[in-house]
């Protein structure tokens, strides 16, 4: 899924990727590098989308990074939830990849 979400950015948004393989990742690779956008799933190892979330919401040098929660979580608590903590867009798998694409560039321009 992960491989499939960075070849939709890179086709329909022409963008640079770097994919991380859990939550943790994220929080090792963050530091090293500037994003324009993060996209994350609910369902992680070590730490999961939503800590995630509320780890970057707090941090000043990430707070304004627009986020988007890809995610199998359908229920419009989950839904809420992730909006609540910080995501800018709730999008549930599966998803239309132009959708995702679309989204993408859309947060890409604000």
């Amino acid at each position: 899924m992960r491989g499939m979400i960075s070849a939709i950015i890179r086709t329909q948004c022409n963008a640079d990727v770097s994919e991380c393989a859990s939550g943790l990742d994220a929080l090792k690779v963050l530091p090293r590098h500037t994003f324009d956008l993060i996209v994350t799933d609910i369902n992680m190892p070590d730490i999961n989308g939503l800590e995630l979330i509320q780890f970057l919401r707090s941090n000043s040098a990430y707070a304004a990074i627009p986020l988007i929660i890809v995610s199998t979580e359908s229920s419009p608590k989950d839904r809420q939830k992730g909006l609540s903590l910080g995501a800018d867009d709730y999008i549930v798998k599966p998803f239309d990849p132009h959708q995702l694409g679309e989204t993408i560039n859309n947060r890409l321009k604000t």
